[in-house]
């Protein structure tokens, strides 16, 4: 990264904020290398982080001590840090009435299938989170080839 340039900031809606923005702050801080830094956020948070969830990060080599079920009042009030873009991942976040974000980030939506919600035997349900965390990779990894980021000459 070169001194000077812009550090994006990048903030992932669902409804629970336990599995898939979770998975996809963890993602984009990897594949962001340096140039963007991730957030997650629920419009109903669950209070945790799902333990699949976490066990995949870990099983993929992510540290994952931090991450925490959160409410997305936190991104939009005093303080909270200037967002640049906000994805949702799941539909019923999609739908519901979002906040004003700080800084006017550009929005988009990404209907993601929610891993937490697989019912079944434990085999089925861990490849629910991997399933969901390989769509987010292939998004994220083209977001960040996408984006362009300006390289400051000095």
């Amino acid at each position: 990264m070169t001194r000077g340039s812009k550090v994006y900031n990048v903030l992932f809606l669902c409804t629970g904020n336990s599995a898939r923005s979770i998975l996809a702050e963890a993602l984009i801080g990897r594949l962001g290398e340096g140039r963007f830094r991730g957030f997650s956020a629920g419009s109903h948070p669950k209070g945790a982080v799902h333990p699949l969830a976490l066990e995949l990060l870990q099983s993929l080599g992510y540290p994952t001590e931090g991450y925490r079920s959160k409410g997305w009042e936190e991104f939009a009030g005093p303080g909270a840090p200037e967002l640049d873009f906000v994805f949702t991942v799941c539909d019923n976040a999609a739908a519901e009435v979002c906040p004003v974000w700080p800084g006017s980030p550009v929005t988009a939506h990404w209907g993601v299938p929610d891993p937490a919600a697989t019912e079944g035997e434990e085999p089925a349900r861990r490849n629910a989170f991997r399933s969901t965390y390989r769509e987010l990779e292939n998004r994220i990894r083209l977001f960040c080839e996408g984006v362009s980021v300006p390289r400051n000459p000095l």
